[in-house]
């Protein structure tokens, strides 16, 4: 024991160099106190600037990482650095294996848990513990996790089906040409037994084109726009404009196509009518079939995007409809509509997609083009704002292999977490629920 304490007293010269000025070398201290830890940077590892607390307990204390480092920061070979209230005059490193005095440049390994500091003071009267307790990310901050909530909510059948929120719940809509079921759930696993019938709406209603402020449900046939606010009762309101299809809801705003002198016009809801925008799309405007999703964009400003789909003439598009809010001119502001897909023609035509924005880029799920192909499995992401489209990486983010390709499923975020929510093949109508989360959306 002599024999090593001596050791130690011969490296501490060069260890302490940085440690908080004391009183000269001749006077001892009676303190023995760690005041900060850290690791020396390595620039190939930058998990390792990772900020500690030194937490003082009356027993052992407490050396640890609020954040924990990033995913893969290996602590196997690091060189850690320590600073004192006082020069001591002991100082070393305890792991399951291993006692280690301390020089300040050696390479130790942090992760042969627990890792204990014992500090003596100059004047060996006092001794201090600490254990460190380094933490790091133990899951891929890039991983996408998806599970099965459910693997169906009704028996399948050739039916047609929306899902919207509507307050805190989940609703599903469906309709197999003669009958209409509304299923609600709170989290997208619960799901009743017997569903509710809805009343009020019209024969021949596409479920497909409802559509949700989060508080009322829209549905537009005709001269007639239908609400509801609990999805079984619903009220018609005549209005002064032939309605195409509802699109979307976006910017605190109900949006519907409607028909105004043989054109297309874009319009918004009210509360008692239609009020026409001025803004006049082109035929080949999809009236279903199309995805639509709201985003705020890289420049700050709110914008929905509406892609793909039929035209009426039942042609199957490439289309991608931007619809902006802009502040000039200044103070009433105003909507542009332009479409993207004249500058960027490559894309092929795509119908029954689901599109979302999640962790600032554009995710696409499903659908088929022209030739009814299906698209497959792969998620497809957008990072300039559905100009362009590129597969996720599958080792990242890929859908469980029960997932089957489908079109027409429909897809909604909440609290950091993606649903998908049935859909449809050539043969099969599913009414199962996934649910997708990015591992750091949330740390």
């Amino acid at each position: 024991m002599r024999k090593f304490f001596y050791i130690i007293m011969a490296i501490c010269p060069i260890f302490f160099i940085g440690c908080e000025k004391s009183s000269p070398s001749s006077t001892t201290s009676s303190v023995a106190q760690l005041s900060a830890f850290s690791f020396a940077a390595v620039d190939s590892m930058p998990g390792l600037s990772a900020e500690f607390t030194v937490e003082e307990r009356l027993d052992t204390g407490l050396v640890w990482n609020k954040d924990s480092m990033l995913y893969g920061t290996k602590l196997n070979h690091v060189v850690p650095r320590f600073s004192f209230a006082a020069t001591p005059g002991m100082a070393s490193l305890t792991t399951t294996d291993t006692v280690c005095a301390l020089t300040g440049y050696d390479t130790l390994d942090f992760t042969k848990t627990p890792i204990y500091l014992t500090i003596r003071s100059s004047d060996r009267t006092t001794t201090k513990v600490y254990e460190i307790r380094p933490t790091v990310h133990q899951v891929d901050p890039e991983l996408f996790t998806w599970t099965r909530l459910t693997s169906g909510i009704y028996p399948a059948d050739d039916s047609e089906q929306k899902v919207v929120e509507l307050g805190s719940d989940f609703v599903m809509i469906v309709s197999n040409g003669y009958e209409l079921r509304v299923f609600r759930s709170p989290d997208g696993e619960s799901w009743p037994a017997t569903p509710a019938v809805p009343t009020g709406l019209p024969a021949g209603t596409h479920v497909r084109q409802i559509i949700s402020d989060g508080t009322t449900l829209y549905y537009g046939q005709g001269n007639n726009l239908y609400t509801s606010t609990d999805a079984v009762t619903w009220t018609p309101v005549n209005v002064s404009y032939p309605i195409v299809t509802m699109l979307l809801y976006w910017n605190e705003e109900v949006w519907a196509l409607v028909r105004q002198n043989d054109t297309y016009e874009l319009a918004t809801w009210q509360g008692t009518n239609l009020l026409l925008t001025g803004l006049q799309p082109t035929d080949n405007f999809p009236v279903s079939d199309f995805a639509s999703v709201a985003f705020q964009s890289a420049s700050g400003r709110d914008r929905a995007m509406i892609i793909g789909g039929f035209a009426e003439d039942g042609q199957s598009l490439n289309t991608r409809w931007n619809l902006e809010y802009s502040i000039h001119p200044l103070p009433a502001g105003s909507y542009r509509l332009e479409e993207f897909s004249i500058d960027r023609p490559e894309s092929t035509s795509m119908t029954g997609i689901s599109v979302v924005w999640y962790n600032n880029l554009m995710m696409l799920f499903g659908g088929v083009d022209d030739k009814m192909t299906y698209f497959g499995r792969d998620i497809l992401l957008s990072i300039d704002e559905g100009l362009t489209w590129t597969k996720a990486d599958t080792a990242k983010n890929q859908l469980p292999e029960v997932y089957q390709a489908r079109q027409k499923q429909n897809a909604i975020v909440r609290d950091n977490d993606i649903y998908l929510f049935g859909g449809q093949d050539a043969q099969t109508t599913y009414s199962d629920v996934y649910k997708g989360h990015l591992n750091s959306i949330s740390w």
